[in-house]
């Protein structure tokens, strides 16, 4: 893989610009913050989202995918004041989890179709070609 960071641009934080990559290409579902029996356990925005992680962690791994295989994410969140308050926890348990930033969105949505919901994350991964 390869990140593309046109060198004019000023460095993002916590993402990337774009990315280049080669191989099986791996598509999740949005993943809530629900536990494996589809129960959100936690109204708090930090938790749902550090479990929304930990689901498409799950889901990358059944492609024989690892978290180093991300290259886009996008987040649809609740609440924006929760996403920002909660920023720092999250961010911390990002780095545990998934340890790089690929491109990312994130957009705020009047609400997600799970009750309690606070985050949705789709991801996409490139498993690469064995040459």
């Amino acid at each position: 893989m390869k990140i593309l960071q046109p060198p004019e641009w000023a460095r993002p934080r916590g993402y990337a610009n774009g990315i280049a990559a080669r191989g099986t290409l791996v598509f999740t579902s949005g993943q809530l913050g629900w536990d494996a029996e589809e129960r959100i356990r936690s109204e708090r925005y930090a938790d749902q989202a550090i479990q929304a992680l930990k689901n498409i962690v799950a889901v990358l791994a059944e492609a024989g995918a690892r978290p180093e295989h991300l290259v886009r994410l996008t987040w649809y969140v609740s609440d924006r004041e929760a996403y920002f308050a909660d920023a720092r926890e999250v961010g911390r348990a990002y780095k545990e989890l998934i340890g790089h930033y690929p491109p990312m969105s994130a957009f705020q949505v009047k609400a997600l179709m799970v009750e309690g919901a606070k985050v949705q994350i789709e991801a996409t991964a490139v498993i690469p070609d064995l040459v």
